[in-house]
């Protein structure tokens, strides 16, 4: 438990991963579009700085002329200063003749020349330990020479770290009002979830009853109709398992007490024939106990069929067969002529052989128990029946005898069974999907009942769904 509630613990809360997920690929996102915003905005800046050190070189390559003694620049050093000039950065430039010699400017500045039939050329140089940005303009034939202008980047990199601070802050600002936001919101729509919790966690283990579910989103709305299901399907296995053990305690009272009885009178007698007399009785009350606890096993698992029933094909003139071979020495015993018909051609339908196995022993069991001399069980198609020559089920009386617990007449006079078998019998067929009806054997009387089960293709189409009823 410790272990549990320490893993517990250390879980992140929902709010919190929702946020990582949303706001993490949404910075990142922003920090790219950033990055990729700050390279254009690099790229056109220094193009606007580089054009205007171009155009200073073009101003002083406009006033260098030819001359008697050959080139020459015709500013002098308070002119060049003033075209030249700049606020904020510091500017170089120097007039080189073709061979190379300094006409006018910096000595040392120096820069590489621009390529074959370029005009000018940019480039970073070092210049007394600083680093600068400079172009290089050829003039062209007849009056060669090299201009280069070259200035400090200061103010480049300033304008860069600027345009960074002001596109990453208001960006920074933003994400975090998102993340505020969300984290509001997003507590807002998973507080009906804590309040689930809450609502569970308080709960006794003995209260299956619905939670109140908050119709705030489809996914809330599913967890708790889903919650509320599961607790309507313990609810009901529960039921029936009290269901289940109260009637066994009920049910086997009287048949637990009697065989007591009987053995202790059998005790207290010293004759054989009484012993042997009692011992009869006793196996008797046995067999009448056990087949009550088969039925009442048979009713518990036909209501924990009610979710999931697995169907398959089923052969039932192969099951008729058998069932008439199961029951043939009892119905012998008892002087009854047992027998089926229609069974020359298979017969293959959708169902679970158990259910149709119950189904089959319960009614034998009962025509039995309360028919007459002669039992048939017939299979035309897909309907099968039942048949006995017996008193009969009076047409208001059958709808009763389908619940539990119910008797008719010749139950109740003969003291056998408990009023379980036809409930059997129609919640198997409910759970099979088949038709139950009670009908007259024939003119003179009788009893009929039949199965009719669905076509192959129609049970198919739909396998394992059943209901109550």
């Amino acid at each position: 438990m410790k272990l549990v509630a320490r893993a517990a613990a250390a879980a992140p809360s929902l709010t919190a991963r929702m946020l990582r997920r949303v706001l993490l690929p949404l910075a990142l996102t922003w920090l790219v579009g950033t990055g990729i915003a700050l390279a254009v905005a690099s790229y056109f800046t220094e193009q606007a700085f580089d054009r205007a050190i171009l155009d200073d070189a073009y101003s002083v390559a406009a006033n260098v002329q030819a001359g008697e003694r050959g080139i020459e620049l015709l500013l002098s050093p308070r002119e060049v200063t003033s075209v030249l000039f700049d606020q904020s950065e510091t500017v170089f430039f120097a007039v080189l003749r073709p061979d190379g010699s300094l006409l006018a400017g910096h000595a040392g500045l120096q820069a590489p020349p621009p390529e074959e039939g370029a005009r000018y050329r940019f480039s970073h140089v070092q210049y007394e330990g600083q680093a600068l940005r400079a172009v290089v303009l050829n003039h062209e034939a007849p009056d060669e020479y090299r201009v280069i202008i070259a200035q400090t980047t200061r103010a480049r990199a300033v304008l860069v770290a600027r345009l960074l601070v002001y596109s990453l802050a208001p960006q920074l600002i933003l994400l975090s009002l998102l993340a505020s936001w969300l984290w509001r919101s997003i507590g807002r729509e998973l507080r009906p979830l804590g309040a689930l919790r809450e609502t569970l966690a308080q709960r006794d283990a003995h209260d299956l009853a619905p939670v109140p579910v908050a119709r705030t989103s489809r996914e809330l709305e599913q967890l708790g109709d889903t919650l509320n299901a599961l607790l309507q399907r313990l609810s009901e296995s529960a039921a029936a398992q009290r269901e289940f053990a109260g009637n066994v305690a009920h049910e086997l009272r009287t048949p637990l007490a009697g065989i007591r009885a009987l053995a202790e009178y059998g005790l207290a007698q010293s004759a054989p024939a009484v012993w042997r007399e009692q011992l009869e009785h006793i196996a008797a009350s046995q067999a009448r106990a056990s087949h009550l606890v088969d039925q009442l096993l048979a009713l518990a698992l036909a209501d924990e069929g009610r979710t999931v029933l697995q169907r398959e094909p089923v052969r039932l003139d192969r099951l008729v067969q058998q069932a008439v071979l199961r029951h043939l020495a009892r119905a012998d015993t008892r002087g009854v002529d047992l027998g089926a018909q229609g069974l020359d051609e298979p017969v293959t339908v959708q169902a679970n052989v158990a259910l149709v196995e119950g189904i089959l022993d319960n009614l034998i069991d009962n025509a039995l128990r309360y028919g007459g001399r002669t039992i048939t069980i017939e299979l035309a198609g897909r309907t099968l029946s039942v048949v006995d020559d017996g008193p009969g089920i009076a047409p208001e009386a059958q709808r009763d005898l389908l619940q539990r617990w119910a008797q008719g007449p010749a139950g109740q006079r003969l003291g056998e069974g408990a009023g379980l078998g036809l409930a059997i019998v129609a919640r198997y067929s409910t759970l099979l999907g088949a038709e139950l009806q009670f009908a007259k054997a024939s003119g003179e009387g009788g009893l009929r009942v039949s199965l009719s089960f669905e076509s192959t293709d129609t049970a198919a189409a739909a396998p394992g769904q059943a209901s109550a009823g």
